[in-house]
């Protein structure tokens, strides 16, 4: 994938002076060799070169890790710990962090080498309150060398959703559609995220657009696009104008990122970009969707956010969709009810024009966008992709700016089921456990927008972190029918 980082965490180990050094660099060597082991040893890099014990060991340990080229960091707590000496290095680290600790081996350690690691992560935690300092505890951060070699391998995907925003531009274009003020949030949470923002006229990106005509490369990009959609390409006539315009995206990327490494996009699609592009832009946001730059429709920018998120933890592509229609009860009988453990409320439709990637859909199809040719010509309305959504595992999330400025989130791991839609668009049957009070108690009720961003797989713990980490407000989920929401009425009819 593209526009994606990749991640490299220095495991640091500190030592608090009045225990024996000693078990916090055999510690650190056995959880190293443990990593090894079981994962990609180059996902890691050792300190080698001293134990933190003192605050001119944190320097030198900061110094030597940054050489190493470490984006994310580990501390690790061989013994208690030090803790004025840890929480100063992941103050002054520059990047997602991380603490864990040793856990006791066996009962011959305890009259004489104990550690009391379970102790130091008390200390670590409240100290790293005091001086403001975000970093990732694990569920269980204390164990052996096998676990906590675990441990940093789950704060992977974490760390790369939080180093991608640090370093993430949003480029939008155009204003929200009328009557989709649904999408439009205030962007003060994207700096509080370390996210930049650069919003653009619609007329800009059409300025662009036509400066595009007859660029050499189209020829290249049309044939693989028609390689792409294969026997599914029923419009070979409208891929020059969509190539013109994919290439207009991507120059405007490569112009514009600025000192950003990463980069999303999103635009207003309709109701005017039809009549002045010819065209709609669904195939291609589908297609640097499945490159790892994702394009939200509607200028959408925390759903494209939250793709950029879903892509970062999952290394997958991901897709936007509209939580957009139930599923009707005949349909519900036929095919699910007594094929599949949910309930009819537990299931809806997932739908979107034509923005998710290709290789996510059974038999995509170029086809014309059926809900806009109502107002417009057939012919300016083709572009879009068509097909029912894969089934197989997937998490539905979003993180938001609430319209008075709060961050809020929701994640929920759930399912596309193998049944036919009957529809149009990109579309699949959804299945989430206990979605009706999920869709009334989290989504209704904390005012979130229609659009939800899915992550392909279960990515649902790491996502629950990552909005942890990033201090939302709000972590909504489908919780179970024992746990009941605040807002949920417990006298039932």
């Amino acid at each position: 994938m593209l526009n994606l980082p990749k991640m490299k965490v220095g495991i640091v180990a500190v030592s608090r002076d009045c225990f024996p050094e000693s078990l916090s660099v055999n510690r650190r060597k056995a959880l190293v060799a443990a990593y090894k082991a079981a994962y990609d040893a180059e996902d890691i890099y050792e300190c080698p070169i001293c134990i933190v014990e003192s605050e001119i060991h944190m320097v030198q340990a900061l110094e030597d890790i940054k050489a190493a080229g470490c984006n994310a960091l580990c501390v690790y707590l061989g013994n208690f710990g030090p803790e004025i000496a840890e929480t100063l290095l992941a103050k002054h680290f520059d990047g997602p962090k991380m603490f864990c600790a040793a856990a006791e081996e066996n009962v011959g350690i305890l009259s004489s080498d104990r550690g009391d690691a379970y102790c130091g992560i008390l200390n670590a935690s409240y100290n790293l309150k005091l001086r403001n300092v975000k970093a990732y505890i694990p569920e269980n951060p204390v164990g052996t060398a096998e676990e906590c070699a675990k441990l940093i391998h789950d704060f992977l995907p974490i760390a790369r959703a939080i180093y991608g925003l640090n370093n993430l531009k949003i480029i939008s274009f155009g204003p929200r559609p009328q009557n989709f003020l649904a999408c439009n949030a205030p962007i003060k949470q994207l700096y509080n995220l370390g996210v930049e923002i650069e919003e653009n006229s619609e007329l800009d990106l059409y300025e662009s657009f036509l400066k595009h005509e007859n660029d050499p490369r189209i020829p290249d990009v049309v044939a693989d696009m028609a390689a792409e959609l294969g026997e599914g390409n029923q419009k070979p006539e409208i891929l020059p104008r969509l190539a013109q315009y994919e290439l207009t995206l991507l120059d405007w990327v490569e112009g514009h990122r600025g000192y950003r490494k990463y980069v999303a996009l999103t635009g207003k699609c309709w109701p005017a970009f039809q009549t002045m592009f010819k065209c709609v832009p669904c195939y291609v946001n589908s297609r640097l969707t499945g490159r790892g730059i994702p394009v939200s429709c509607e200028v959408d920018i925390y759903g494209t956010l939250s793709e950029f998120i879903g892509t970062c933890v999952s290394e997958d592509m991901t897709t936007l969709l509209d939580i957009n229609n139930t599923v009707p009860a005949d349909l519900y009988k036929a095919d699910i009810e007594s094929k599949f453990n949910y309930k009819l409320n537990d299931t809806f439709m997932g739908f979107h024009c034509g923005n998710t990637c290709s290789k996510l859909l059974c038999k995509p199809t170029m086809k014309y966008q059926k809900i806009m040719a109502r107002n417009l010509p057939i012919e300016v309305t083709q572009g879009t992709l068509e097909g029912d959504i894969k089934p197989g595992d997937i998490t539905f999330f979003r993180l938001q700016s609430t319209a008075d400025g709060h961050l809020y989130s929701y994640v929920a791991d759930g399912e596309v089921l193998p049944v036919a839609t009957h529809s149009f668009g990109s579309i699949g049957v959804f299945a989430i456990k206990e979605m009706g009070r999920f869709y009334r108690h989290v989504l209704v009720e904390n005012g979130f927008p229609h659009h939800g961003a899915v992550a392909f797989g279960h990515h649902g713990k790491a996502l629950f972190e990552v909005f942890k980490y990033l201090g939302a407000e709000k972590i909504g989920y489908n919780q179970p029918k024992c746990l009941p929401y605040p807002t949920e009425n417990p006298f039932e009819d």
